[in-house]
């Protein structure tokens, strides 16, 4: 299991995150606080660096099978691409999913812990899951390093 820290554009703590290898794929568990609420995409992201405010070192999203991006897209989506987060009106959210597109196994091309890492953003907004390459989801105000 990784545990990570989640950071806003403060650099400030605002959550964690636990991801766990299972037989279905990678387990994540996400819990923050202190975030605008409302629907937010999150997603992968190819580069384990978050430097605030904006984020921008974590890179696009991971996508090691150059696809396109989104749920919706009929040909298949990034394996960096996550169901949204909803964030309540106290500022707070909790989630958590399995994506089958990634792994914690260190040899493997869809290695979220490959050398250099990657990271996990939280969006300004949701993700439509089909406008390539971001799903419109916006800026990015929360950033974890997983490596």
């Amino acid at each position: 299991m990784k545990r990570i820290d989640i950071i806003d554009s403060q650099g400030t703590k605002v959550g964690r995150a636990a991801l766990t290898e299972t037989v279905e794929g990678v387990k994540l568990q996400v819990e923050v606080s202190g975030l605008p609420p409302g629907k937010h995409g999150l997603h992968f992201h190819s580069v384990g660096a978050c430097v605030a405010p904006d984020f921008k070192t974590a890179g696009a999203h991971f996508n090691p099978e150059t696809k396109k991006h989104g749920f919706d897209n009929p040909e298949g989506h990034h394996a960096g691409d996550l169901p949204n987060l909803e964030i309540g009106s106290d500022g707070g959210g909790k989630a958590e999913f399995i994506n089958k597109k990634v792994t914690l196994a260190r040899d493997k091309a869809n290695s979220l812990v490959k050398p250099g890492g990657t990271s996990l953003v939280i969006h300004t907004g949701p993700d439509d899951y089909k406008t390539d390459p971001t799903g419109e989801s916006g800026g990015r105000i929360a950033c974890g390093v997983i490596k």
